[in-house]
């Protein structure tokens, strides 16, 4: 199982970096596996996680379609910097409570990992759900944790697979910033 979820996690990241809409539907079904792996392991916000990205797929799905997103990256705003700032000290609060909840109410493994990478990532798919290319920073933080979290629990494959993400997520950054290129280019 973890294996499919893998190739369909690779997928993802691949159609993702390409500004690819199907790379929602490779995301969701590698989701799908993961809820039951992660709950298995009791990573229960893992679990929580992989199943919020399987909604969140069919959100961002409906975005990069439909939604403000359908455009190009490289014509959405981003967020400025004091805007970031203050969302990282947010999400940073949410996190602790969360690991500190699971600490004291629940047997989970790794809560303060498991919470902080959660809220995180979270956060970071829904600004690629906008095309916002400040997501790519964010994950570049988040999956280099990940690398660590699921080798200590016996996720050696995950885990390579989240060392590979780094490699795609530098290749996603490029890409996207080639194309804005691209495109000032030839309006300009």
């Amino acid at each position: 199982m973890e294996s499919i979820a893998i190739a369909f996690a690779l997928l993802y990241l691949l159609l993702a970096a390409r500004q690819s809409v199907w790379c929602w539907l490779a995301g969701a079904i590698s989701c799908a596996i993961y809820t039951l792996l992660m709950f298995q392991v009791q990573l229960y916000m893992e679990a929580g996680l992989q199943a919020i990205y399987v909604a969140l797929s069919g959100y961002g799905w409906w975005q990069w379609r439909f939604g403000q997103a359908r455009v190009a990256a490289q014509d959405i705003t981003e967020y400025s910097w004091w805007w970031h700032a203050r969302a990282v000290i947010l999400l940073a609060l949410i996190a602790s409570a969360c690991a500190w909840l699971l600490g004291r109410y629940t047997n989970a493994d790794q809560v303060w990992l498991d919470s902080f990478t959660t809220v995180y990532s979270l956060f970071a798919t829904w600004l690629l759900t906008r095309k916002l290319f400040s997501n790519w920073l964010y994950w570049l933080v988040i999956d280099s944790v990940y690398i660590y979290l699921y080798a200590i629990k016996g996720f050696e494959k995950t885990s390579g697979l989240f060392a590979i993400y780094i490699v795609l997520i530098l290749y996603a950054m490029w890409n996207w910033r080639r194309s804005q290129k691209e495109l000032c280019n030839n309006t300009g």
